[in-house]
Formats: C-alpha cells, structure tokens, sequence
C-alpha cells in the first residue's frame, strides 16, 4: 500500500520501490558540480526528450530558487543521487545553478545559533 501523496514509488511496508541506482540510472556522479548548498531554479526552458518522474518533481520544486539539499529531503532521495537529476536538468538547460556565497564564517557560532533559532520556531 503506497503511503498518501507518494504514488506508486513508496510502500509502507517495504518503503522506497525503486532503488535511488535505478533512479539515476546507475550513475553516481553528477556532469555539473553542485554543492548541498548550492541554489538551483528553473529557467522556462521545456528540456528535450525524456525525463523520469523525480526529474518532473525535482523541476517543479524549482520554480523559485532552491538548495540542492531541499530538493533531495522534498524528493526523499540521497543527496548524490539528487546532485545527479539536477545535473540532467542543467545540461539540458531547464536548471540554472548558483555556488553557496558566504559573507560570513559559516562556522560563526552566532550564525549557527540563527539557524538553530529559526529551526526551533519551525517545530
């Protein structure tokens, strides 16, 4: 029984159906360089040819600007895995990408307690 909002790819029981391999193709490195942080958002273009279905979901998650690890926790799916369908998506031209800047020490303990601050208040 798939579990609710999760179609056919999910089961309760025995969880994900298709393996994140078979997702991807078997491959497991990206053809762009993309870190979890990295930002990625659609750019209009309609990609050219076939696309499985995470890459559909992965394009619809990006119509705003959106990290690489928000896609691969919407997507359910490993990050390495994720990296890859965003690449496919960028070689094709319906992703545009943009590195992580920071303009502070991402290690800055009052940055990190931000963070966590905003967390909390998510819960």
């Amino acid at each position: 029984m798939a579990a609710a909002g999760d179609g056919p790819w999910l089961d309760d029981a025995a969880g994900r159906l298709v393996r994140p391999y078979q997702v991807s193709n078997g491959r497991t490195r990206p053809s762009t360089a993309l870190d979890l942080l990295s930002q990625v958002m659609a750019t209009g273009a309609t990609p050219l040819g076939y696309l499985g279905p995470e890459h559909s979901q992965a394009l619809e998650l990006c119509r705003d600007p959106v990290s690489v690890a928000e896609v691969a926790a919407h997507l359910k799916l490993p990050a390495a895995v994720t990296k890859v369908l965003l690449s496919d998506l960028v070689d094709c031209g319906a992703l545009s990408t943009k590195p992580p800047t920071f303009h502070h020490n991402p290690t800055d303990r009052s940055l990190l307690e931000a963070v966590l601050d905003g967390l909390r208040r998510q819960l």
